[in-house]
């Protein structure tokens, strides 16, 4: 059964502010657990990066290493990132669509993940990976109302 979740949260400042933390997965893992690395890639015609997912579920640890692209960029509004292995095989689908829009003196950030395969989903995995999207928002506040050093 494919996994989604979703989840929202008002950030303080400016969406264009919010959006160049977004818009770059190697930032991620400053606020997202579930992001444990992410670096640059230059092997294709669209920006990637080659991430790797871990989750902590006890004394047990599951990750999985992914090729990322941001198939879709529309500052400061939308970055969508999916999936994208080179290797010509098939594998499952992620999907990590963030959607921003201004609200009050801040931006409301919602991010939407997708997983289609079967290793993560089922019962408790399933529910750590909703955990670590929920704690992503807090982390997401905090990074972005940091002051700039």
């Amino acid at each position: 059964m494919p996994l989604r979740t979703s989840e929202s949260v008002v950030v303080p400042a400016a969406p264009a502010v919010v959006f160049e933390h977004l818009a770059d997965l190697a930032g991620y893992p400053a606020w997202l657990g579930l992001v444990h690395s992410a670096e640059p890639l230059a092997d294709g015609p669209r920006r990637a990066w080659s991430v790797e997912l871990r989750a902590r579920v006890g004394p047990f640890a599951r990750s999985k290493r992914l090729r990322m692209e941001c198939v879709e960029l529309r500052a400061p509004e939308l970055v969508v990132f999916e999936r994208a292995e080179t290797d010509g095989r098939e594998h499952s689908r992620w999907a990590l669509r963030v959607e921003l829009e201004p609200q009050g003196d801040g931006t409301l950030v919602t991010m939407h993940l997708a997983y289609d395969g079967a290793l993560w989903t089922g019962g408790l995995l399933e529910k750590v990976l909703d955990e670590q999207v929920r704690r992503g928002r807090a982390g997401l506040v905090a990074l972005v109302s940091e002051p700039t050093r």
